[in-house]
């Protein structure tokens, strides 16, 4: 058995175009599969997070601060880090994560100036720390801003 051959039980799928409440010989008229009476036998259903009235748990737990919807997640990664390549190398996010550096770079990756370089590297990154930059330059290589 794999993910391609996997199919839904005999008889558990049903037609979404079933006409409810049409006789007791379509085997689902009268109450139409609501039972008898109660808030789920009548139209206009709760809406969701609604608890019978009792104080709703999104109005029960405090909230503080915002969550700014335009933020983006830059990872760092160190100079240091940049010592795994070889000298004359071109640097770029792809090749950061086939090193293993970087795993998911998510909105960017910004490179931070801790540690020490000794290669000449072309590094090519969505951000630059002043250090890191004049680290970079300092033994010969350049930074790209992409």
């Amino acid at each position: 058995m794999n993910l391609s051959n996997l199919q839904p039980a005999e008889g558990s799928k049903h037609n979404d175009n079933f006409r409810r409440g049409r006789g007791h010989g379509s085997g689902n008229g009268k109450t139409a599969g609501k039972g008898h009476k109660g808030q789920k036998a009548r139209s206009g259903a709760t809406r969701p997070g609604f608890e019978g009235g009792q104080m709703p748990l999104y109005r029960r737990i405090p909230k503080r601060g915002f969550t700014n919807r335009n933020t983006l997640e830059i990872i760092g990664i160190n100079v240091s880090a940049l010592e795994a390549f070889e000298a004359g190398s071109e640097v770029t996010v792809e090749t950061l994560i086939e090193a293993g550096i970087v795993k998911n770079p998510r909105d960017g990756v910004k490179i931070l100036g801790y540690g020490e370089l000794t290669k000449k590297l072309t590094v090519k990154a969505n951000a630059f720390s002043a250090g890191a930059k004049e680290k970079i330059e300092a033994v010969g290589g350049t930074c790209e801003v992409i």
